[in-house]
């Protein structure tokens, strides 16, 4: 789960209007659209493959028994990630002591992506590649969620801010801790150019 998966291209809004109708082939792409991102960022939050399968079956099941009672989102995949990061927050609580995500630390996050998909020019780059990996693992859980979905995934931060359940003000401020805290160890002009190895995108200081 380290090389970003390529996709099925997102069920278009026309193909969400035809599930919701009950046209069952809509359905069907949607879950063949999404099945496998959809438990690969489920892997992020934990390493119980049983409790991720169930969570999805259960987005789906539930998608299609509501199906009439959906609205449109401006972005399928955002919307599935959402609905599927709430429905493992809820079975992840009734099995530990976890209870709260206003807090960094009450919730996991296993961020693993891998740069290896980029061209490595040097040893030196490699090093500082390794070095940032390694910085990212030991920042907070939503720090590393949201460096994910806003490299990784390529993501506003509107809809980081909808999938996380945070306001934009607070979007802003939890990428800006991250990227400070890797600035500790890195020139930003670096921090920007290995993010972007991460995200296979260019990034500039705008994200900031």
């Amino acid at each position: 789960m380290s090389a970003k998966p390529i996709l099925l291209a997102e069920a278009s809004s026309a193909d969400w209007n035809s599930f919701k109708e009950g046209n069952w082939s809509a359905y069907n792409l949607l879950y063949k659209a999404h099945f496998k991102i959809l438990n690969n960022y489920g892997y992020k939050f934990t390493r119980d493959i049983s409790l991720i399968e169930d969570s999805v079956h259960d987005l789906f099941v539930n998608l299609w028994t509501k199906r009439t009672q959906l609205g449109n989102p401006v972005s399928v995949k955002n919307y599935l990630y959402k609905a599927l990061r709430n429905i493992i927050f809820r079975k992840i609580k009734t099995q530990t002591r976890f209870v709260n995500v206003e807090h960094d630390a009450d919730y996991p996050f296993h961020f693993e992506v891998s740069f290896d998909h980029q061209i490595i020019k040097t040893e030196s780059e490699r090093v500082m590649q390794e070095k940032m990996k390694s910085i990212i693992l030991t920042l907070p859980p939503r720090q590393q969620e949201i460096i994910f979905l806003r490299f990784y995934e390529g993501m506003a931060y509107e809809e980081i801010a909808d999938i996380m359940n945070l306001n934009a003000n607070s979007t802003y401020k939890l990428l800006y801790k991250a990227l400070n805290k890797l600035h500790d160890h890195f020139k930003m002009k670096d921090v920007l150019l290995l993010l972007g190895f991460l995200g296979c995108q260019s990034v500039n200081a705008e994200i900031i």
